[in-house]
Formats: structure tokens, C-alpha cells, sequence
């Protein structure tokens, strides 16, 4: 199945090639920059699964979507217009919402500090639920914004007239596809070092290099382009890591299987010749499973 939103560096032009280069055998599926989840919707569904993405918007979208999808379409629902104003709007909400949050800390502190402890565990039972009747407000806003901005980029208003209300089928596919998925928000090292074991496989698609500031919320440095491959070079399991094609890479990456690959842009083919040239690196033989169907023919 597709994703319930596109987003910026989605790999649906590139995810048929990434499965024919999957381990054989694996336990755990780790995709580590999630984003769209476009490698996560379009696989056979794991029984050990983990989506992470540093972009906390996203997570909560995710979340959302997978634990509270009533709510989620419920907000949804409500007032579906589609006007650069709504756009302009939603992106304030946004931008408050954490000055929200560390307001409502700094009341339930001192309410801890002046109330009894049944008083105290009341204000903190409304305390949660607001948080979450929050969260999916936010959900559900950073939902319109991909859904309404140019390219999925949450920064300009596309102009497209878009009936939000149609979307609500993908919805409940992708909380059904999510039911047994972990969504995590850590820091990529974190979350590789916490999951990592013989039988694990992370799948990573980091910022590309020198286009980080396509993506949104997050900061992603020259050093922590480095930080993976150190980190990537210590783990038990395998990996999987797509790249843009550029001599940084390739060399910094020299000690792995490294391949280059093509696909169609869909986006390039109104400048160019439409082809975007990637690379696929690994710590293991990414031709594994044709040579083990070469042998499977060959014992028939």
C-alpha cells in the first residue's frame, strides 16, 4: 500500500529496487528516518517493526493516526475549507503550540506544590487529557499543511483545491497498517544502538547530503553525516542506507558495498531529463537473495 502523505525525499519511485536488495532473513525491521514511510506502507508487514523520524510533527501525526484515528478524522472534519488563509493560520497554531506546553508545565508544577494529593491527581487526569485533545489538533494541522503546501513541503500554500474529507478512507487504512508498528521520535545513534542485535535491519534514508535544508524542523550537520557511518559501522545487524549520488559519500562510505542506482523524477522532468542518480549502501551483499533463487532453480 502507499503512505497517507507524501513528503519531501519519499523514496515510492525508488522502494521497489530498496526491497529486491532486503536481507533474506531478518527479525527486526528498523526504519530510521522514517518521513512518509513509503518503504514501511509498501512492504509485507513485519512482526517486529520500529518507524522513527526526528521531526517531532511528524511522529505525532504517526501516533495520532495509529491511536487515536476517531479523533484524529473527527478534527478532520471539521470546517475542511482550503484557502491560503486556513494555511497561513494553521501554521501560527503550530508555532504556539509549544509556548502552550511549557505553560501548562509551569501551572501543574505549582499545582503539585499547593494542592493535596487527590486534588493533585485530579488537575493531572485533566492535565493529560488536554495534552492529548492537543496533540491531535496538531495532528491534524500538520496533516493539512502537507496535504494543502507545494510538493509536500509545509511551507508554501499549492493553490490545489483539495476536499480534505476525501482522505479519510487512507486514513483508516494506514492505522490498521500501523496497529502493531513502534513509532519512536530519537536521535538516530540512539535509536540504532537501542535496537541493534544479530537479526536486526535498519533501513536509512538520511537528509542527502547538501540538501538538508529541504527538510523541515530538523538540523542535520556535515557531522552527523559522519556520525551515521560511525555508527553504522559498529552494529551487529544489517543495513541499508540510500544516498545521493555525490564523491562525499561514496568516499566516506568507501569500506561498504556501495551501488549506483537510477530513477525517474517526477519533479526533475520539468528541468531536466527527469533522472536522479542515487546510491544504495550496505554492509552485506545486497545480491543475496538473486543468488539465493539462482541456487533454489538450479537444485530444481
Amino acid at each position: 500500500m502507499n503512505s497517507f502523505i507524501s513528503w519531501v525525499g519519499g523514496k515510492k519511485a525508488l522502494r521497489e529496487e530498496i526491497y529486491k536488495r532486503m536481507p533474506i532473513k531478518y527479525e527486526r525491521y528498523i526504519e530510521v528516518f522514517g518521513g512518509g514511510g513509503w518503504v514501511l506502507f509498501g512492504k509485507k508487514e513485519d512482526k517486529f517493526e520500529v518507524y522513527n523520524d526526528m521531526n517531532s510533527y511528524l511522529v505525532n501525526l504517526f501516533r495520532c493516526v495509529k491511536n487515536r484515528p476517531i479523533e484524529f478524522i473527527k478534527e478532520l472534519n471539521f470546517l475542511p475549507l482550503n484557502s491560503r488563509e486556513e494555511f497561513n493560520e494553521i501554521k501560527k497554531f503550530l508555532k504556539k503550540e509549544e509556548i502552550k506546553y511549557e505553560y501548562m508545565e509551569e501551572q501543574l508544577k505549582i499545582a503539585k506544590e499547593s494542592l493535596n494529593e487527590e486534588d493533585f491527581e485530579e488537575i493531572l487526569h485533566l492535565f493529560n487529557e488536554e495534552i492529548l485533545l492537543d496533540d491531535v489538533k496538531k495532528a491534524v494541522g500538520f496533516y493539512k499543511l502537507i496535504r494543502y503546501s507545494y510538493g509536500s513541503s509545509v511551507k508554501s500554500y499549492g493553490s490545489n483545491v483539495i476536499d480534505i474529507r476525501k482522505t479519510f478512507g487512507t486514513i483508516w487504512e494506514a492505522n490498521i497498517r500501523l496497529k502493531n508498528t513502534i513509532i519512536e521520535n530519537k536521535d538516530f545513534e540512539a535509536l540504532i544502538k537501542h535496537y541493534d542485535n544479530e537479526s536486526a535491519f535498519f533501513y536509512c534514508d538520511p537528509p542527502y547530503y547538501e540538501t538538508e535544508s529541504y527538510y523541515q524542523n530538523i538540523e542535520f550537520k556535515e557531522t552527523d553525516h559522519i556520525r551515521l557511518k560511525e555508527t553504522l559501522a559498529k552494529i551487529k545487524g544489517k543495513f541499508l542506507l540510500s544516498y545521493n549520488d555525490c564523491e562525499y559519500i561514496k568516499n566516506l562510505y568507501k569500506d561498504f558495498y556501495v551501488e549506483e542506482i537510477s530513477r525517474v523524477n517526477s519533479m526533475g522532468l520539468r528541468y531536466d531529463n527527469g533522472i536522479y542518480k542515487e546510491v544504495l549502501i550496505s554492509n552485506y551483499n545486497t545480491k543475496e537473495k538473486e543468488i539465493y533463487k539462482s541456487e533454489q532453480i538450479k537444485l530444481f
